[in-house]
């Protein structure tokens, strides 16, 4: 069912207004998880994607459908993680990184050291350049759809993205990392 049935479900009452909303959350929180993850640190992701589908519900109902639903879902996102990041502007990086379970030892703390030097390297990152990278690789958004997000100009979407992968690859060389 695409989204945009799911949410004229949702509209309704009755047994499927819940069931269309668990399959809206299962279809898109691995992205926003991703996003969030990469704007606020794993440690927070949970919270921001909590916060994104509580204020999804509450917002379906009212929803004009002026763009598409991924777009408005993505919105919310970024704005409940520039939110988590201004309530939480003193904390230091370090305390942002968290360790993946491990499955095969080795190989598992060569991918948490590489996460956290990513990790550190996108927090150096201007916002705009973060949020812009982020919803490229990290959700799969195409330069239009960002545009529509960020209400930037595609060329400067395209800008931003590429001083993100030249700043990323710059640093990320300077701490052993071949990119």
């Amino acid at each position: 069912m695409p989204d945009e049935a799911l949410v004229q479900a949702f509209r309704q009452s009755g047994p499927r207004r819940e069931g269309a909303f668990e399959v809206l959350v299962t279809r898109h929180a691995p992205r926003i998880h991703r996003l969030a993850a990469s704007m606020v640190g794993p440690s927070a992701a949970d919270d921001v994607v909590q916060d994104v589908f509580i204020a999804v519900h509450g917002g379906l109902n009212t929803f004009r459908a002026e763009a598409a639903f991924s777009t408005w879902l993505h919105r919310i996102a970024l704005n409940a993680c520039m939110r988590a990041l201004k309530a939480r502007q003193n904390v230091p990086l370090e305390s942002v990184a968290e360790p993946a379970a491990p499955h095969n030892l080795a190989l598992s703390g060569e991918n948490t050291d590489l996460r956290e030097r990513l990790a550190r390297a996108m927090h150096t990152l201007p916002p705009d350049q973060r949020e812009a990278l982020a919803l490229r690789e990290l959700s799969g958004l195409d330069y239009a759809e960002i545009a529509d997000i960020t209400g930037a100009e595609l060329g400067t979407v395209k800008s931003r993205i590429n001083r993100a992968r030249a700043a990323l690859r710059a640093l990320l060389t300077k701490t052993g990392v071949t990119p």
